[in-house]
């Protein structure tokens, strides 16, 4: 069993810090906002995000999967009442020579096997993609 520790402070009225290990991560918890910092639910895209490159390269040699590029583009749709994300829907990129049928398998197994994938499906409709990049 894994277990993962990451603390979280107000800096000021315009922000806030997150700290895991060794990194450290501004968030926006600004009212107004802040453009260089993501705000909570931008957050939770980007674990997602962080979620499915990890799988790529998690199942690539596993797969004997050969890519020279990936990317994944994430929209959340949030509903006001109450507030929550109803709906994420997510679009893996990939530069590769593989078949349609491997890049279907490589999506099956990041979905599959992934840790935020995982929490987040039962609670929001995920809708994930493949595709060349």
């Amino acid at each position: 069993m894994l277990e993962y520790r990451v603390s979280a402070r107000r800096i000021d009225a315009h922000g806030s810090e997150a700290r895991a290990k060794e990194a450290v991560l501004v968030l926006d918890t600004d009212l107004a906002g802040r453009a260089d910092a993501l705000n909570p639910a931008e957050l939770l895209l980007a674990a997602l995000a962080a979620c499915i490159l990890k799988g790529v390269e998690r199942v690539m040699p596993i797969l004997n999967f050969q890519l020279s590029a990936v990317s994944v583009r994430l929209h959340g749709v949030r509903q006001d009442s109450p507030p929550r994300l109803q709906r994420i829907t997510y679009e893996l990129l990939v530069d590769t020579a593989e078949s349609d049928h491997r890049l279907d398998l490589l999506l099956r197994n990041v979905q599959k096997f992934g840790t935020i994938h995982n929490t987040l499906a039962p609670a929001v409709e995920l809708v994930g993609t493949v595709r060349r990049a």
